[in-house]
């Protein structure tokens, strides 16, 4: 059966257009992907709240292992017992983050508006007097938020806002204002009393997910928190809290992070100016982005612009 005429001159315009077509074309389709600072592709992000006396001992394991922290804090309970004291903050979190939590740890959903200001400005204020940097960062007490607090702490410089819903996975938050961490320490281990059954099943799903952050060869973003109070004078969790800082530390694919670390750096490469092409990058941000473009790292300094290979 013959072709008819129309089929066979269609089938010639096709290939003929397919072998003309612009190569560079075709790249544009081709993703630049971010990477972490230093061309990482793994963030951590370790942070606790509320400023107990505990934080005292959880800092210096931390320094041992060269690991970084957030740490949220009630600045109205600073002095009272079982908490630290204002004098010690500046020096006690030297190289950490310091972050609100409100300034006496209502629900703030609770609260009218006014008074949901007055505790988030109050706290931010006072740490920042402590520790001589501005503070953007929190978390919810208790977790609780709903879009009415969102709307509000918008207006308060607050860069973020951790809550305690657990995700177990890496993923870069969408909202920073609604940051769900990716698991409590050592998950919900400890939280019945003698139950050790429990205690090894939630331990078990920790370290297997810590394992998959490890392993894994994507993006990814992993942000544990907790409180040192949890572990209090329990030699056996502190033992644990040590077992998984030096499972953690000293991993060259690893960035670790404060917080607001990971906040400005994601905005910074947000803001990067990328040609149609995908051959020229502009940054117009005060930090070097690191990126990577049909698996290769690229980084483009502070105001600067670069022109990737076509290779």
């Amino acid at each position: 059966m013959k072709r008819p005429l129309f089929a066979i001159l269609l089938f010639i315009f096709t290939n003929a257009t397919q072998s003309q077509v612009n190569p560079e074309i075709t790249k544009i389709g081709i993703p630049i992907e971010m990477l972490f600072p230093e061309g990482k592709s793994k963030a951590l992000i370790l942070s606790y709240d509320d400023g107990r006396s505990e934080d005292r001992r959880l800092v210096k394991l931390m320094n041992k292992y060269g690991l970084t922290g957030t740490f949220h804090i009630n600045s109205n309970k600073l002095g009272l017992e079982n908490y630290l004291n204002k004098a010690e903050i500046k020096e006690l979190f030297a190289g950490h983050e310091v972050s609100v939590h409100s300034a006496n740890h209502p629900n703030l959903t609770a609260l009218p508006k006014t008074d949901i200001v007055y505790e988030i400005t109050e706290d931010r204020k006072e740490l920042e007097r402590l520790i001589n940097y501005p503070v953007q960062g929190m978390a919810y007490p208790f977790g609780s938020y709903n879009n009415s607090l969102i709307e509000t702490i918008k207006g308060l410089g607050i860069e973020y806002a951790r809550t305690v819903y657990d995700t177990y996975n890496f993923n870069i938050p969408e909202d920073f204002l609604q940051w769900h961490p990716t698991m409590h320490q050592f998950g919900k281990a400890y939280s019945e009393p003698n139950n050790p059954e429990n205690d090894k099943k939630e331990l078990d799903h920790f370290y297997q997910t810590v394992n998959e952050f490890l392993q894994t060869k994507n993006l990814a973003l992993m942000d544990v928190w907790g409180h040192s109070y949890e572990i209090g004078n329990y030699e056996n969790k502190w033992n644990e809290t040590e077992k998984f800082f030096k499972m953690i530390s000293n991993n060259h694919n690893i960035y670790y992070a404060k917080q607001i670390d990971i906040v400005d750096y994601i905005n910074a490469f947000k803001n990067l100016k990328i040609s149609v092409s995908k051959t020229i990058v502009m940054n117009p941000s005060s930090l070097t982005v690191f990126f990577k473009k049909e698996g290769k790292t690229y980084s483009v300094l502070p105001g600067k612009t670069i022109v990737l290979s076509n290779e």
